[in-house]
This record gives C-alpha cells, structure tokens and sequence, in this order.
C-alpha cells in the first residue's frame, strides 16, 4: 500500500486485515506499508495541467516508482517471507490515482486493485479518458478492480466518468465493483471503504462441509 508509512495510513488498514483475518471473513494477508518519501512525485503521472503542476517541486514519478516496487520491492518481500503469489494495491485519493494508473498501463503488477476516491481529475482526466481503449485492449488473466467514491469525489465530473467508462468497456476477465458512498467526505472514506473492500475481493474460499 503507498501511503503505507506508520504515520500515513497503515496502522488503519493493518488493524482491519488483523480483525478480518482473524474472524475468517478474509484471507490472510501480508500487508506492505510504503513511506512516502516524495508523494506527489511519485504517485503521480505526467501532467500538460499548469495547476497540477503547481502541487510540487516535481510530479510524473509513477513510472519510476512502479519500476522500484516490480523490480526492487517484490523480490525483497517474497525473499524474506513466505508468500503466495497472489498480489493487490490499495490506495486513496494520489494513491488511489496510482492504483488506476497502474491497471491501466501495467495491469500485470497486481491481480487486485483497490481505489478509493481516486484523483481522476489530474492531467484533465487524461487517465479516464483513456479507460475505455485500454480496457477493451486487455487480453491478459483475471483481475479484480473495487472502487469507492465519496460525496466529495462524486462532484468532480473526471470521477463520473469511470464507472460508464467500467461498464462499457470492462473486459470479462476482470471482475469490478464500483460503490458510491454518498455518506462519506474524501476526509473520511478511507476506513469504511477498505473494510468494505477487503471482506468483498478478499474473501475467504469457502470449504465444503463434510456431509
């Protein structure tokens, strides 16, 4: 998870993957915090927007950072633990961004994606804009996407246009879910959407009773 620094959002996320792992309604998981060191920079992708540009000495890293977690983080992590090989990414808001960006443009980092509010609105919406031709372009295995939106993230037009764009052009290997959370703010999505989320994509294979 970016944002993943004890300071940012991983004490959260890790106190509801302990709470659900242990009452059985999802599979355990190993959780993985990254510390932002440069968060506009690297969740972020290129920009022509003057205003996005605004936000920091320097943005459009994605790239760079998604080459460090493929090329640098994974090996470590399934070097020291003992893991399956199953993946997923779960961000908010830039995060959230990234973990669009990234099914879009290199949808075999993860098998599962979780966005909560997303910043569709950056690079005027460039990556929603280009949802549909690569969803339809997707011949690759089975993925799942869970998105949630907030009321704050409903106003903004780019956010609205994900989930025609999903239901026009999703491809059938990838199993989505898109939910609308009207009683939430961007402030307050993050807990309530990810215990959501984490039961929903993440749940435990059901085990045939002995007859």
């Amino acid at each position: 998870m970016p944002d993943g620094g004890i300071k940012e959002d991983f004490l959260h996320v890790a106190g509801l993957v302990q709470v659900l792992t242990t009452n059985g309604t999802m599979r355990p998981f190993l959780l993985v915090g990254i510390e932002n060191t440069a968060r506009r920079r690297d969740l972020t992708g290129p920009t022509t927007s003057a205003d996005d540009k605004k936000i920091a000495p320097q943005v459009g890293g994605s790239a760079a950072f998604r080459q460090f977690i493929r090329t640098e983080l994974m090996p470590v992590i399934r070097q020291r633990y003992h893991t399956s090989a199953e993946t997923a990414i779960i961000g908010e808001s830039l995060a959230g961004l990234f973990v669009m960006e990234t099914l879009l443009q290199e949808p075999d980092l993860f098998d599962t994606y979780v966005a909560f509010d997303p910043s569709l609105w950056w690079n005027n919406g460039w990556l929603v804009n280009q949802a549909q031709t690569r969803l339809q372009a997707y011949k690759g295995p089975a993925k799942t996407l869970y998105v949630a939106s907030s009321s704050d993230d409903a106003r903004i037009p780019e956010s609205r246009r994900l989930a025609p764009a999903l239901r026009a052009a999703a491809p059938q290997q990838l199993r989505w879910y898109y939910e609308s959370m009207p009683a939430e703010t961007h402030a307050t999505i993050y807990h309530p959407a990810a215990l959501r989320a984490l039961r929903l994509v993440f749940a435990p294979s059901k085990v045939p009773t002995a007859k």
